[in-house]
């Protein structure tokens, strides 16, 4: 059976996105630290949780790339 690879161009775009969805959180979890509304808190930390579930589903796919940069783990955690 053939294992489907991305395309060049599909697999920078992939990177892309998964490094801008770390950014997200990064950004997150900081702007946390910062907010006193716990509603708004609360929001930020549910797009923490679904921007790491987007990175996981990216990976899957980037793992069909020919060829691949590294990808950083999850950032560590600012605040707790």
């Amino acid at each position: 059976m053939n294992q489907q690879t991305l395309a060049a161009h599909e697999s920078l775009e992939v990177h892309e996105a998964i490094n801008f969805k770390t950014l997200c959180i990064l950004k997150s979890k900081m702007m946390q630290g910062l907010v006193f509304d716990q509603d708004l808190k609360a929001l930020m930390q549910k797009d923490v949780e679904q921007a790491t579930q987007a990175i996981a589903d990216l990976q899957v796919v980037y793992a069909k790339a020919a060829f691949q940069a590294p990808i950083p783990n999850r950032p560590t955690p600012i605040l707790n």
